[in-house]
């Protein structure tokens, strides 16, 4: 009976981490196709968020060609042009990826905690392959 049991617990973890597991697993990198201003203006606000910024200025061709949108962060200033925080050396850029998960396009900054944003005026498709 405890055999059993367990089992049926052990099968059930299975089963958890697999679900947790699709997801992720299901997302392919992929570009926008046919871009318009309503999926541009998406785009905009989403990367906006994402940092907790004020407009966030991209290429029309944005994530077009690839999957990938590094944003370069742009030093603060104060009123005579100097650096808030003094010099700043090898800060990386943001970086997000454009991932086609199911049927859906997916904004994902690869920040620490992964901020995954449906963009649902967008059509995308998967990235060819380099």
């Amino acid at each position: 009976m405890k055999a059993a049991v367990s089992r049926m617990i052990i099968a059930a973890g299975v089963i958890l981490l697999a679900g947790c597991a699709t997801s992720s697993s299901r997302d392919v990198p992929a570009v926008i196709v046919n871009p318009t201003p309503q999926s541009r203006a998406e785009l905009s606000l989403a990367v906006q968020r994402a940092l907790h910024s004020g407009p966030v200025l991209l290429a029309d061709d944005a994530l077009t060609q690839s999957s990938l949108l590094p944003i370069d962060r742009i030093p603060r200033r104060d009123s005579h042009g100097r650096l808030l925080n003094g010099l700043e050396i090898g800060r990386k850029p943001e970086v997000f990826r454009l991932v086609q998960s199911g049927s859906r396009c997916v904004l994902i900054h690869d920040d620490v905690d992964q901020l995954r944003q449906p963009l649902t005026a967008t059509r995308c498709q998967p990235a060819p392959r380099s």
